[in-house]
């Protein structure tokens, strides 16, 4: 199933009682189980309230956390992420999780995950549309001051790259430049519509290991093609990198998050 195709369906089964008709009934579908990783924040949710973690405070290192509870890294950064998109954490570069505030009411924040996950997919088609149109219009439109954000961007960015940190603040300063050399207010306003949706999968995409590196590049490739005034380049560059960093763990179905799991030796 894709990962759009979210909800619980019924089966349409012919009448056992009266083969001779073809009446359907209609039987309830699989039933939704929790996925490891709002398992994962039911139990960082229970440590904080039951250790009474107040803002300023740090979780256990991840490494701890993912042995005391039984699961691999991936998974237990995965939680992580969902508690960060709702504010109830920051990862911090050197310092771990540290707390933002208290955890929410019991089964508030897996509300508000679930939420965000059924409107991901079209939250993602309509940043690929913008952005990719505010690249080729920026090829077309920028002037040298906007060359120059795009490039301090790019610059913070590897920065934070080889520091090893995310590079949450290059990444969004870079697609903040592309979106200003554009010179479209009405595109550029959109994108602030949307900007705090994509968040969640700009913090779990960076998350993953490797992808600061690979979004550098692809963002060099970007910048490459606006410099040259290419402006399907610039598009289809914009349009490969918003495909690579969609690919979310939010998104992807319950089986093949426990087939990941499996083969980390989670059970």
């Amino acid at each position: 199933m894709s990962p759009r195709g979210r909800g619980v369906r019924g089966r349409q089964l012919a009448s056992a009682g009266d083969p001779e008709h073809s009446a359907t009934t209609t039987v309830p579908g699989r039933m939704m189980r929790p996925r490891l990783y709002e398992q994962i924040v039911e139990e960082l949710l229970t440590h904080i309230r039951r250790e009474k973690l107040h803002a300023g405070d740090k979780l256990p290192p991840e490494r701890d956390l993912a042995q005391a509870l039984g699961v691999s890294r991936a998974s237990l950064a995965q939680a992580l992420v969902a508690l960060e998109v709702v504010g109830v954490l920051q990862v911090r570069h050197g310092e771990g999780a540290v707390i933002l505030e208290a955890a929410p009411p019991h089964g508030a924040l897996l509300a508000a995950v679930r939420q965000h996950q059924d409107t991901l997919p079209d939250i993602i088609d309509a940043r690929s549309a913008l952005e990719a149109k505010l690249a080729s219009l920026a090829a077309q439109r920028h002037v040298p001051e906007d060359m120059q954000a795009i490039d301090d961007a790019l610059a913070l960015m590897e920065r934070q790259v080889n520091s090893g940190e995310r590079a949450l603040e290059g990444d969004r300063a870079f697609h903040e430049a592309v979106t200003r050399a554009g010179h479209s207010r009405i595109l550029a306003r959109l994108m602030g519509e949307i900007s705090s949706l994509i968040l969640e999968t700009r913090i779990e995409s960076l998350s993953q290991h490797g992808r600061p590196a690979e979004s550098l590049e692809q963002h060099r490739l970007v910048a490459e093609a606006i410099r040259s005034r290419d402006a399907m380049g610039a598009a289809i560059a914009m349009i490969r990198h918003i495909d690579t960093v969609s690919d979310v763990a939010f998104l992807r179905p319950y089986e093949e998050e426990q087939d990941i799991a499996s083969e980390a030796g989670v059970g």
